[in-house]
């Protein structure tokens, strides 16, 4: 085990401090979240009350692990399926499983950190490679190469990413896949925004392109499933079982009822229900959010976004943006991430996926206390 102290998951701690203390939450990484009788028809209603509460089987429901292979070509087998509870466990198994001190990581920011902070407190080495806004956050393929080497064990990506919402182009994957081959590491795909795109074009998975390749997703960020808490990893074997043998130590299972809700959300006409409902909000948002932007242009600004609810927008204040986030809390009752939690200071991260009312309410608080700032 690591000597080193404990790093916190600072985003995380951010959000678990005061999400529940503001007025408007932009925080939050997905979409207003469904209701519960969206999933449910009559006999489907029927059916969860007479649920007797007894473990789920621990890897997930044949039935579930079914569903999911179906949103990938190729289909993974049944038992490299692994249902999780939600995609941070599955990021976490990932890493317990494949990492040890003395490790080399590779992550891209700016990104969710839980990754990074994971390999930190197991003692691993962890580099770095930056994405920029002056680059519209485009993937630095010699920075890539740079930052993959021989002694590296494990790459990690987020695609769509999160916070930017950029999608990887097909050189950008190539080389990702290149540098996998030639180092010799393990690729981590976390991929819970693949449904999310603006143009109802789902991304490519990394899975299937590698032997090397472990992917991550769940119910939470496309599907606005946030309180199921129901994710999964898809992985070769032997690998897949490492990572069960692991799950039963950290959880056991994923809840009953959760996974019984899982497998209506993934039915696929419910999928594309609920996929479709989630761009709506989003467009509706994004329509929104491009005039805020116009309107308060010499306070903040933000590239183009091709997938996910978030946007990471610049502000002009001369201020730590942990100081401008705080702020935006204490003076607006209103929730955004600081972007030194993830990578780059500077921004903000805050979503776009509600509805106009609600956005707009929040924006015009925003704006607001970027005035006072600037």
């Amino acid at each position: 085990m690591s000597t080193a102290a404990f790093q916190p998951f600072e985003m995380e701690r951010w959000q678990s401090l005061y999400e529940h203390e503001v007025d408007l939450n932009l925080a939050d990484s997905a979409v207003r979240c469904a209701p519960l009788g969206l999933l449910l028809g009559p006999r489907d209603l029927d059916e969860l009350t007479d649920l007797e509460l007894f473990y789920p089987e621990v890897n997930g429901t044949a039935l579930l692990r079914g569903l999911i292979s179906q949103t990938y070509a190729p289909s993974p087998a049944p038992d490299e399926v692994l249902v999780t509870v939600g995609a941070s466990e599955a990021n976490a198994l990932a890493c317990l499983t494949l990492l040890e001190a003395g490790d080399r990581v590779t992550v891209i920011e700016p990104g969710y950190r839980q990754v990074r902070g994971i390999a930190e407190n197991l003692g691993c080495t962890v580099d770095v490679v930056q994405l920029r806004d002056e680059t519209a956050w485009e993937l630095d393929l010699d920075e890539l190469r740079a930052k993959v080497g021989p002694r590296t064990k494990l790459l990690a990506v987020v695609n769509p990413n999160n916070p930017t919402g950029t999608v990887l182009s097909d050189e950008a994957r190539a080389a990702i896949l290149d540098v996998v081959e030639s180092t010799g590491c393990w690729l981590l795909a976390d991929e819970v925004y693949r449904g999310s795109e603006r143009d109802g074009v789902e991304t490519t998975s990394f899975w299937g392109q590698h032997p090397r390749v472990v992917c991550v997703n769940s119910l939470s960020k496309a599907y606005g499933l946030c309180g199921l808490r129901i994710g999964w990893v898809v992985a070769p074997q032997p690998l897949a079982d490492a990572l069960w043998r692991r799950h039963e130590y950290a959880v056991i299972s994923a809840s009953l009822p959760s996974v019984f809700l899982a497998e209506r959300a993934l039915e696929p006409s419910k999928r594309q229900e609920l996929l479709a409902r989630q761009r709506d909000l989003v467009r509706d948002g994004a329509e929104l959010y491009a005039r805020w932007l116009d309107e308060h242009a010499s306070l903040i600004s933000a590239q183009p976004t091709a997938a996910t609810a978030l946007s990471f927008p610049r502000y002009t204040a001369a201020l730590p943006s942990e100081q401008v986030a705080d702020a935006i809390r204490a003076r607006g009752s209103v929730l955004v991430v600081p972007g030194s939690m993830l990578g780059s200071e500077g921004h903000v991260r805050l979503t776009v996926g509600f509805e106009p009312e609600y956005l707009g309410r929040a924006l015009e608080r925003v704006a607001s206390v970027l005035e006072e700032l600037a």
